[in-house]
């Protein structure tokens, strides 16, 4: 099989699955490596395939007109993230990405798309078994996330029950 092969193969794997699929699951089923698989994404995405790396595997982008995007500014320590999440999840958002701003490169974001309080669990256990830092350790607790949900009700809880918790950013 050729790389073009392979790369149209990964687009029709990733085109039939609503869930993330990760580079070692690919690898392994391509009998590649996984860095040929990063390699392999990152040329689909030059060419202007939209795939997205989530904590929990790649997943093409797909617009869903039905969803409403918002953004909340959030300060915590890293004791309230579980806490953070599950108020989100539970209340019928997804955590789509977290974003900083780094005194030297300027806005850092990365994908989260976590819909659930297992999704939140599989991410806060990657954060636990890592050296890595989450992103919101490089500003004092001060972050972005961009929340998707169903319509203006289900923001309002979402909003509502993050103002509760004391974890919205509302003054510095």
């Amino acid at each position: 099989m050729t790389s073009e092969e392979r790369r149209l193969k990964i687009e029709e794997i990733l085109n039939n699955n609503t869930e993330p699929i990760t580079a070692s699951s690919l690898a392994r089923k391509f009998s590649v490596s996984r860095q040929v698989i990063v390699g392999d994404i990152a040329l689909m995405r030059a060419a202007g395939l939209k795939i997205s790396a989530s904590p929990r595997g790649y997943i093409l982008d797909r617009e869903d007109k039905n969803q409403l995007i918002f953004t909340v500014a959030c300060k915590h320590d890293d004791e309230d993230m579980k806490r953070e999440l599950y108020v989100i999840v539970d209340n019928g958002g997804t955590v789509y990405d977290v974003t900083v701003e780094h005194p030297i490169y300027g806005e850092i974001s990365g994908e989260l798309r976590l819909s659930s309080r297992y999704d939140v669990d599989s991410f806060l256990q990657k954060v636990s078994e890592k050296t890595v830092q989450p992103l919101m350790r490089l500003t004092d607790g001060i972050h972005l996330h961009r929340i998707k949900c169903r319509d203006e009700e289900t923001k309002n809880r979402i909003m509502e029950a993050l103002k509760k918790e004391g974890i919205i950013l509302e003054k510095y």
